[in-house]
């Protein structure tokens, strides 16, 4: 068996909580590291989620914490397609079991940021966490 704990370290995209409104992404500096994986675990979902009502994991990098730009296709891993704005994933249609998503990051900037972006109404929070593994 190899070693796969000594040489990554995980970091908190978005806190453990329950959601009804977008959260303050924080910077996620790659610095040192050759890969970062995503991993989304979401809960039930609050509400019914729609088209007008939704979330939209949107993810954006940058070389200098400063001036982000939204990853598309060619940055990711286990996607085949990334929507406007870097959605990686979107809720519009009804979430009621827990999952959980992983995405590969490629894009070989330094700094990444993670929004779980909510339109419409949600009357009920949904139970989000988000860690990057790098």
């Amino acid at each position: 068996m190899r070693d796969i704990h000594s040489g990554m370290s995980v970091v908190e995209a978005i806190a453990v909580a329950e959601y009804d409104d977008d959260n303050t992404p924080a910077a996620i500096d790659l610095q040192g590291y050759d890969a970062a994986e995503i991993v989304l675990a979401i809960g039930a979902g609050g509400i019914t989620f729609t088209s007008t009502n939704k979330i939209e994991f949107k993810l954006t990098h940058s070389d200098d914490d400063s001036d982000y730009s939204a990853v598309t296709v060619d940055d990711v891993q286990g996607l085949s397609a990334v929507g406007t704005g870097g959605i990686i994933l979107a809720l519009t249609s009804a979430h009621a079991s827990p999952s959980v998503t992983k995405v590969g990051y490629v894009g070989g900037k330094r700094y990444l940021k993670l929004l779980a972006g909510f339109s419409g109404t949600h009357g009920t929070g949904t139970p989000i966490a988000a860690l990057v593994v790098k």
